[in-house]
């Protein structure tokens, strides 16, 4: 089957879609899984997916924090591997190595003049090959080890201040390796201490010698554009940084404590093209077509909801990647503009010069939109815009920070809209959290203890077998790697929409919303417990 007709077959493109792709290869020359990619109607990991079936070889994400071993990347060297298009991942009774054209017999070349054991190898989309190639080798030639040893050993002549700007650089290189969503920067007796939050959980970076303290957080002050002066009161600012030919961009939260100034640095992986899929996120299939019918819907609001760092956003965009956007207008308004997207018109707040959310989406709807993604609903004019929006005839999707799918209504309420106009344009919110995967590569079985069989009974579940991750050099001994998603649908029917109108508590909304058949988040979590993705301590830590 040719390629086309084999992305038509699994639903990844339309018919359209490949029209428009082959005439723009026409105009370019470019191949068409490139045109495709280039106009964001597949992704690259889909299209890699597609061909690595086609040829009959695994598929790796090297997304995913795989942790390559330093002496395979010595023994094929950047100069070998960068020409011959590969990257060794990892050797037991066989070598593993990952490439991204199915039929590279340069790579395989390559590798058999330097090892005599059978070669496996996987197939990985360009975009996360080159990353994932370039921060291998970066690090391999730049460690923050050794920076860090060089500065602790130069602070006993003083504090070396010609180090501070790459020693600051190289501790956010760092957190951008290990795909961190905050560095975390403060003194715990008698040093000062680096920790980076990875997949929800914090980690242990780095120490430096105290005295380190006001120099690191002056430079991130600078940066920031903060008052260095300033020690007794909190600061917020933000910096652009780049690494390996990407923006960052870099909010920066300092504070007084009794050990001294305290700062976190929160990373924001802004402008990525790689778009991902609903099914890809980890949502049960129900819940994937319960979202794919809502994104088919004329007008009304699509919320979803959940603390910070739970893939509000992520969400958001996997369902506009639903949307035909040749045939429908999309707009969105962002902060930061997080992903690409193609045959859409993207913005970007700018609260410098009042350009807010509520300001953007007054103006939008005279853009001739279809769909309109807001950010973020902050406050009672912004939730009013987007009610007006959705009932002049616009879908509107946004994120709110709110605790369930149901508790979403009396949030709402709480900023000041109408409960009649809430109630007819409210379409379902979307409650989700992340929940860290067992890896794959340490994954073991064993006999569930009598208090997770009496959790699993709570909610109409059995489990005779469960599973956990030993720990392994792929997951850097934690047992989990990567993270998925898990959520709770409340979709709004006729029922609860006249319960809003009428005031109903919140306990009524959510037997109501049990009776319309959501499934409490904790449900949706303990089902991938029972399917072996994640464990139920790590359900617990995140839902509770």
């Amino acid at each position: 089957m040719r390629l086309g007709e084999l992305l038509i077959s699994k639903g990844l493109i339309n018919e359209d879609q490949l029209r428009i792709a082959l005439n723009v290869q026409r105009l370019t020359g470019a191949m068409l899984g490139e045109v495709l990619v280039g106009l964001g109607f597949l992704s690259s990991q889909d299209l890699s997916q597609c061909l690595a079936e086609q040829h009959g070889m695994p598929y790796i994400d090297l997304r995913q924090d795989i942790n390559i071993p330093e002496e395979l990347l010595r023994r094929f060297p950047r100069e070998l591997t960068s020409q011959a298009g590969f990257l060794p991942l990892g050797e037991d009774e066989e070598l593993h190595i990952v490439v991204t054209e199915p039929a590279n017999l340069l790579a395989l070349d390559a590798v058999q003049e330097r090892s005599e054991k059978p070669v496996k190898v996987y197939l990985t989309d360009k975009e996360g090959f080159w990353e994932a190639f370039e921060k291998a080798y970066y690090f391999l030639e730049n460690p923050t080890e050794r920076l860090i040893d060089e500065a602790n050993r130069r602070s006993a002549f003083g504090v070396p201040s010609d180090l501070i700007p790459q020693l600051v650089d190289a501790l956010i290189r760092e957190g951008i390796r290990r795909k961190a969503t905050d560095i975390h920067i403060m003194v715990t007796e008698p040093v000062l201490s680096v920790l980076y939050r990875v997949d929800g959980v914090l980690e242990y970076g780095f120490s430096l010698l105290k005295d380190f303290s006001s120099a690191v957080i002056s430079r991130i002050k600078v940066l920031s554009n903060m008052d260095i002066a300033e020690q007794r009161i909190p600061q917020d600012g933000s910096f652009e940084f780049e690494f390996l030919g990407r923006r960052y961009e870099i909010r920066v939260s300092t504070i007084p404590t009794i050990q001294g100034e305290s700062a976190v640095l929160r990373i924001l992986f802004g402008g990525s093209s790689e778009l991902y899929r609903l099914e890809r996120l980890g949502f049960e299939k129900d819940m994937v077509e319960g979202l794919k019918a809502l994104i088919r819907k004329p007008h009304g609001i699509i919320l979803c909801v959940g603390p910070t760092g739970s893939g509000k956003s992520t969400t958001l965009y996997a369902l506009l990647k639903e949307v035909d956007r040749t045939k429908r207008s999309v707009i969105t308004i962002e902060d930061p503009v997080e992903y690409r997207l193609n045959f859409a018109k993207q913005s970007q707040i700018n609260e410098k010069i009042d350009y807010d959310f509520a300001f953007a989406g007054r103006n939008f709807m005279r853009h001739d939109p279809d769909i309109i993604l807001l950010g973020e609903i902050r406050d009672e004019e912004t939730a009013k815009v987007a009610i007006r929006a959705s009932i002049t005839g616009h879908l509107v999707l946004s994120t709110l920070h709110a605790n369930d799918a149901v508790s979403t209504i009396p949030r709402l309420l709480d900023l000041g809209t109408d409960r009649l106009l809430l109630s007819t344009s409210l379409l379902a919110t979307l409650s989700q959290r992340l929940l860290r995967r067992i890896c794959p590569y340490c994954k073991q079985e064993r006999e569930p203890e009598d208090r997770e069989r009496e959790i699993m009974a709570a909610y109409g579940l059995r489990a005779e077998r469960l599973f956990f991750g030993r720990g392994c050099k792929f997951c850097k001994g934690s047992g989990y790697l990567g993270r998925m998603a898990i959520g709770e649908l409340m979709v709004i029917g006729d029922d609860i929409r006249d319960m809003i109108y009428k005031g109903a508590s919140i306990t009524e909304l959510r037997d109501a919303a049990l009776r319309a058949g959501m499934e409490p988040l904790k449900k949706d979590g303990l089902k991938k417990v029972l399917r072996g993705l994640t464990t139920i301590e790590e359900l617990e830590r995140v839902v509770g």
